[in-house]
């Protein structure tokens, strides 16, 4: 029998992020079910936020941004207590909370995330940029654990989780800056663009092209750091989930590391990972994370000086 649910968590992700579409057919069949019915609630409640459809064109989902962000916490809230609405995505979230335990608060972290855009709140300095990345990415990767069976008093291995979901969103900034100033937003910390000269909003000068490219640089050497860190964690999890989630940070790192590579010039052009390049580091990921889980990842294992989510 058919399950719409579930069908339409299978288009939102097919046509919303073929990244993580690939890496999740790498898990075993019951976390990617659940890993694509996560990911079509996230992906819906960002677009109602940006007024998309599958993170793509314009949609029209009916008031202000306030308003719709309002929305998607009562809805939330419902679907958490077990009394989900008519949206398929909604139906989703219920599914994986009752099936995993998934404590309330990531699902809420995340909606405070796209407070943070909704109200537009400036990113200061570097602890701002990290509690933001945490907000609307971090709190994700928490959430995968859970799904993918790490427990929510495992509170060491969710932080490593959180650390993945960071680099991400660090990588994502890097490749998006000219998108990101052409709407209007800027998640760049104002001290380090200070530091180089240029100021948020004005940061785009052509004529002062080489100090973005330094302070996008830093965004990727700070995923780096995050995405090592994030290593650490994939013992705790079976073999296939431990491959889906290595071929994934390589993916999303070679964005960051391609704007980096690309010098001043990058920054006008999207980075993008092609489909071969994505398979290669799929079929790479499997030896490493199978090393990796044996032997422990090659970095120190110590997060002293990261980043870390209050954890109830």
């Amino acid at each position: 029998m058919a399950d719409p649910v579930l069908s339409a968590a299978r288009e939102a992700i097919g046509k919303g992020s073929r990244s993580f579409a690939l890496a999740s057919r790498l898990f075993d069949s019951r976390t990617r079910v659940r890993a694509t019915l996560l990911y079509a609630w996230c992906r819906h409640c960002d677009d109602v936020i940006d007024a998309q459809w599958l993170g793509q064109g314009r949609h029209d989902w009916g008031g202000t941004p306030a308003e719709r962000l309002a929305r998607l916490r009562r809805e939330t809230e419902r679907a958490l207590a077990g009394e989900a609405g008519p949206e398929p995505a909604f139906a989703a979230l219920a599914r994986v909370a009752r099936e995993t335990g998934l404590p309330h608060r990531y699902a809420h972290d995340l909606l405070d995330g796209f407070a943070m855009d909704v109200e537009g709140r400036p990113i200061a300095d570097e602890a701002g940029l990290l509690r933001y990345c945490y907000h609307v990415a971090g709190c994700v990767g928490v959430m995968m654990a859970i799904v993918m069976g790490v427990s929510p008093q495992e509170h060491g291995t969710l932080a490593r989780a959180s650390d993945l979901g960071l680099a991400f969103q660090l990588n994502n900034i890097a490749r998006d800056v000219a998108e990101d100033a052409a709407r209007g937003r800027c998640y760049l910390p104002a001290e380090w663009l200070a530091a180089e000269g240029l100021e948020p909003g004005r940061h785009m000068d052509p004529n002062r092209r080489d100090r973005l490219h330094r302070v996008v640089s830093r965004l990727v050497d700070l995923a780096e750091r995050y995405e090592a860190s994030a290593l650490h964690g994939l013992p705790r999890l079976r073999n296939r989930q431990a491959w889906a989630v290595l071929s994934a940070a390589h993916i999303y790192g070679d964005i960051g590391r391609k704007v980096r590579r690309g010098g001043p010039e990058a920054l006008c052009v999207r980075a993008v990972t092609r489909r071969r390049e994505q398979l290669m580091a799929v079929l790479l990921a499997a030896p490493e994370a199978w090393w990796t889980r044996r032997r422990g990842a090659s970095t120190p294992a110590d997060r002293a000086g990261l980043w870390t989510p209050a954890f109830a």
